[in-house]
């Protein structure tokens, strides 16, 4: 084989592993929780964004708090909304600095994206969502190397599909078992809907939000 060629399959290898490894298997990763307790997480990307106070609404009238994964540029737009995350009590956690997925940054440019965190200046251990689950062969190393601790999610409530709530809701709970990480998103109008369909039958089969 050429060298080119070699390095090539090589590069392509390491791809393949790093998608893989990191995000399908999550090793190295926060995923889902013990099987063996009645208790699942509820979390949120993208925001903040003017569907937030809606989603803290239902989150109150249920007495649930949940993790909300932000971006910097919804930061920036929407401060009064990320004010109201903290006032709150939510935790809140990274999405990246942009929306970008890993494959499509430079090295420097995914270090800047794993490092930014929106409570920047607290300790940490922070955590980062990678935008879309998506790893470089990069990725864990970055966010060892920054002390960030990547969060995924084995539960997708896909409420950016175009259904409607009580569907997504419906296979949304089928999907779920004890220890589940529920993955909503912070701007889809169907979401807070979806958020107190999906709550209620939460209730119902008895879990709670793990803390």
């Amino acid at each position: 084989m050429r060298p080119l060629l070699a390095l090539s399959a090589g590069v392509v290898a390491a791809v393949v592993v790093a998608e893989v490894l990191g995000r399908a298997a999550g090793w190295g990763a926060l995923g889902a929780g013990p099987r063996d307790a009645g208790r699942v997480a509820v979390t949120f990307d993208d925001g903040p964004s003017e569907r937030t106070t809606e989603l803290l609404d239902v989150l109150a009238r249920h007495g649930v708090q949940a993790t909300f994964f932000v971006t910097a540029p919804a930061r920036k737009q929407s401060p009064d909304a990320l004010r109201r995350l903290f006032e709150t009590g939510q935790q809140v956690e990274a999405h990246g600095r942009w929306h970008t997925h890993a494959l499509l940054l430079s090295p420097w440019r995914e270090w800047a994206q794993i490092r930014w965190h929106p409570r920047a200046a607290d300790s940490g251990p922070h955590l980062y969502r990678p935008p879309y689950g998506g790893h470089s062969p990069l990725t864990r190393v970055f966010a060892r190397l920054s002390g960030r601790r990547i969060a995924l999610w084995d539960v997708e409530g896909r409420d950016w599909t175009g259904m409607d709530a009580a569907t997504l809701a419906r296979q949304t709970l089928n999907r779920t078992r004890p220890g589940s990480v529920i993955l909503l998103h912070d701007g889809p109008r169907v979401t807070p809907a979806l958020l107190d369909a999906l709550l209620g039958g939460l209730h119902e089969r008895a879990f709670t939000r793990s803390p």
